[in-house]
């Protein structure tokens, strides 16, 4: 495609089916829905919204648990890197950040599920010696009223995605520099990076921040897993009318996705005020010259809080390969009493097609997602363009929940008659596809020195050359990382695939959401770690890769 293009072809498919799914939900919100008879607005699907037992809980605790969950993500963030900067634990969580933030949701949930439940592990490790309990505990923790396992799980999750975005913006601002005048000064290491750096690195990662409102409060597959049942989110609820074998509830389905929307920009809206009141109250902590209090809190919860946030995610994935080789395991004890593959030889003569139906389509929508991006980028290092005030937009299929304008993409389907199918679910993992691995490979590209393509210039290389013997070459493997990224987010895509398939196109991830009823946790974990498995293949590949490529070039240096 012609590079001048590229920009406006990636913005395109990301803005277009957004745009068409809101307004082909909007409409059937408000009673205009042709393919099922409706022809004229009236606020029935309103009134039957608004009768809805437990609407209004399910609401609130949508709004909460997007608020809450990020307010939590972002401290845990901004606190460790203030205390572990420079450390032994700074380095090997940025090692981590990667293979943890690929990890699928459902997996995360699925592992955490298996930990905190009262026949689960903690519990199991501590009884009866801690607890004298020779039978788990009569309390609802999974599944809470509250939501809180959900936002718990939500957590383990955001937190190395908005550790991932403050690294990649960090070096736009040279912290180091700002530190050290800052100590010059008198102020200790921890509070110095709070007062100069914090401050001007949160309007680099507001648009993740946003973004991490956005799922939080419209999540599905983990609410599925982790949140209340009754009543469930609202995305939850959402999704149970659109599934409805009574057409009708389409109409209540779609208002329900339109006050999803709601709830998010509601949620959205109050963050914003949040941040102008820190914003003013903060202005006199900045300057009233303390330099040393809280430094201990500080140094201590930053590193402790992601520590825990870490290890959490590492013993989900570690409960999963427990409980899918657990044979007959009676309560309390720790360790199951025998150990069986009959699990994974049960189950896996059955997950062939959802294996290739997964590997399929996150290749495919990787693959493309690629091109577009490495145009875009291409294009904007060889003709000196900024950073556009348009890449917002590639944060809206992030920021609006998906719930809000899948429905009505998947209406906008049937309206042209063009019936479930994998090129959908594909064009579908396509808008969350892009945007990861722009965010993933943007930042590297920049960075690239461009004088080794001056000088291949110099050498009478042309534009093209240049770029397929240096430029690519040098960023082999953030490209791979970043590709391996956005095949995992692809691998985890819940709501798109069962949407945009029909059904038809079943994955790991809609497999193993769909067994989650079932309550045979032997099968989830083996299904769930093979949903797991794949990104961490996909990330041993991007790393082994690059190697091999350069074995017998040792002072060849890509860009980190």
């Amino acid at each position: 495609m012609p590079l001048r293009l590229a920009p406006w072809i990636l913005i395109s498919v990301l803005v277009v089916p957004l745009a068409a799914g809101l307004l082909m939900v909007i409409l059937p919100a408000f009673g205009y829905l042709p393919v099922l008879g409706g022809e004229t607005f009236h606020f029935d699907a309103w009134q039957a919204l608004w009768q809805r037992p437990g609407l209004y809980r399910s609401v609130l605790l949508s709004y909460a648990s997007g608020l809450i969950t990020t307010l939590v993500a972002l401290s845990i963030v901004a606190l460790f890197l203030a205390a572990s900067r420079g450390t032994w634990l700074d380095r090997g969580i940025r090692r981590l950040v990667s293979p943890l933030l690929a990890i699928p949701h459902a997996a995360v949930a699925f592992g955490l599920a298996f930990l905190i439940a009262p026949s689960g592990l903690f519990v199991r490790w501590i009884s009866p010696g801690l607890t004298d309990w020779e039978r788990p505990p009569d309390v609802l923790i999974v599944n809470d009223p509250l939501g809180l396992s959900l936002m718990a799980g939500l957590v383990l999750k955001e937190v190395p995605f908005l550790l991932l975005m403050c690294l990649a913006a960090l070096p736009q601002l040279d912290p180091e520099k700002r530190v050290t005048l800052a100590r010059s000064l008198g102020y200790s290491a921890n509070i110095a990076w709070l007062k100069s750096v914090f401050p001007v690195l949160y309007p680099l990662i507001r648009l993740p921040v946003y973004a991490v409102i956005a799922y939080a409060t419209s999540v599905v597959d983990m609410a599925m897993i982790l949140g209340p049942t009754l009543p469930p989110t609202l995305s939850v609820s959402i999704l149970g009318w659109f599934n409805d074998p009574d057409l009708d509830h389409r109409y209540m389905a779609s208002a329900g996705a339109v006050l999803q929307l709601g709830v998010t920009l509601a949620a959205l809206l109050t963050w914003w005020l949040g941040e102008q009141c820190v914003k003013r109250v903060s202005q006199g902590w900045l300057v009233n010259g303390a330099r040393n209090t809280g430094t201990m809190v500080i140094a201590v919860g930053g590193r402790l809080l992601l520590a825990t946030t870490t290890l959490l995610a590492i013993s989900a994935i570690g409960g999963l390969i427990i409980f899918s080789v657990a044979g007959f395991w009676r309560f309390p004890d720790a360790l199951p009493g025998t150990f069986t593959l009959d699990h994974w030889q049960r189950i896996l003569p059955s997950v062939t097609t959802p294996l290739l139906n997964t590997l399929s389509v996150g290749l495919v929508a990787t693959l493309m997602a690629a091109v577009m991006v490495v145009a875009t980028l291409e294009n904007a290092v060889r003709h000196h363009l900024p950073v556009s005030r348009s890449q917002w937009l590639l944060y809206l299929p992030l920021i609006v929940p998906q719930v809000a304008f899948l429905f009505g993409l998947v209406v906008a389907a049937e309206s042209i008659n063009v019936r479930p199918q994998m090129a959908l679910v594909i064009a579908a993992h396509l808008l969350f596809v892009a945007p990861y691995l722009y965010l993933s490979l943007s930042e590297a590209y920049r960075r690239l020195d461009p004088r080794w393509v001056q000088v291949a210039h110099s050498l009478g290389a042309s534009p093209w050359r240049a770029f397929w013997r240096l430029r690519l070459p040098l960023l082999l493997a953030p490209l791979l990382t970043a590709c391996a990224v956005s095949l995992a987010v692809s691998i985890g895509q819940y709501l798109p695939t069962l949407l945009l398939g029909g059904g038809r196109v079943p994955t790991i991830t809609t497999e193993a959401v769909a067994m989650a009823s079932g309550g045979n946790r032997r099968l989830i974990a083996v299904l769930a770690l093979l949903q797991a498995l794949l990104p961490f293949i996909g990330f041993s590949l991007a790393l082994l890769i690059p190697r091999l490529a350069w074995a017998k070039r040792r002072q060849m240096r890509g860009v980190a």
